[in-house]
């Protein structure tokens, strides 16, 4: 009964998802049209976090799980790791090389995961996930342009984004520790680990005055607040489903962003980029059939088991 439960909420989990990141996204469009710099942000979101938690555990929301730092500081590591080289990517990189690599981010954790945990994954399933990135890197079509600099600090910025989230999803298996549990211990140490980062990228002298305005902390102060949910959801929904599928809600994501850019912020939206949308949703649907096939084989393939036993009891 509890993993029938726990997949019955993963619909609710991928719904928070959903809604607190297409949320959060336009928030931090809002602080960043007043130049509040990116980095900073993601580590208010992270200490914000951190507290969130604090409050949880002390209310009794969830009870901490008594671990050892060291096998949470690789989690720790690798998110700041991401947070640096995907910002180093986005500087160094044109904005059409950087949505590449962020694709190939999708590939990269079904490589890692066949090659390092010998999880391997169906053909169909792997044709589905190339019809979702063809499509999402259609719809982010931009000018691709490559240095070598900028191509390094890409491959790290894949490479560090893919391991976080396969380990999202296994330091949850191998510690025994729920979503809160996990998140309680990473969230103030990745904080404190950008907390010292951050000044190097972003040094306080370099904050525009217009970041510090009413409207822009107010904004922050928003994005901060989602964040709580949208960092909570991420590893809510790696934990209950996996990173792949995590990688298909947010191809999804981007999608909606897309749209909603061209519908509220009046951005252009070339009929290629429709096409790739339409693509890349049409991947999402058959990467859902293929996964709810899969489960409802899985649970049938139990139940006949499930029946004799009980035949025999009575």
């Amino acid at each position: 009964m509890p993993g029938v439960c726990g997949r019955q909420r993963i619909p609710l989990f991928m719904l928070l998802n959903y809604l607190s990141s297409i949320s959060l996204v336009f928030l931090n469009k809002i602080a960043y049209q007043y130049n509040f710099p990116s980095m900073t942000l993601t580590a208010i979101h992270f200490a914000t976090t951190a507290l969130g938690l604090k409050i949880c555990a002390m209310c009794g929301v969830f009870r901490p799980k008594a671990v050892r730092l060291v096998s949470i500081l690789p989690l720790c590591l690798a998110f700041c790791g991401f947070v640096v080289f995907t910002n180093l990517s986005l500087m160094f990189n044109s904005i059409g090389f950087y949505q590449m690599c962020k694709v190939m981010t999708t590939p990269v954790i079904v490589l890692l995961q066949a090659v390092v945990y010998n999880q391997h994954t169906t053909t169909l399933v792997k044709a589905s996930l190339l019809l979702i990135c063809a499509g999402v890197a259609l719809a982010t079509q931009a000018d691709v342009t490559l240095n070598a600099v900028g191509t390094i600090f890409a491959v790290c910025g894949v490479l560090t984004t893919s391991f976080y989230q396969i380990w999202v999803k296994t330091k949850q298996d191998d510690l025994a520790l729920s979503p809160f549990q996990l998140l309680y211990y990473q969230a103030p140490i990745s904080a404190c680990l950008l907390a010292c980062v951050v000044p190097f990228f972003e040094p306080p002298s370099s904050m525009a005055p217009e970041a510090l305005t009413t409207d822009a902390l107010t904004a922050v102060a928003g994005s901060a607040a989602l964040a709580f949910a949208f960092n909570l959801s991420i590893f809510m929904v790696i934990g209950k489903t996996s990173p792949v599928t995590y990688n298909v809600l947010g191809h999804t994501k981007l999608c909606s962003i897309l749209l909603g850019s061209f519908a509220f912020f009046g951005e252009s939206l070339l009929p290629a980029q429709g096409v790739g949308i339409a693509l890349a949703l049409l991947g999402v649907f058959w990467y859902t059939h293929l996964k709810l096939q899969g489960s409802s084989s899985t649970r049938a393939s139990v139940l006949p088991v499930h029946s004799k036993r009980i035949t025999r009891t009575i």
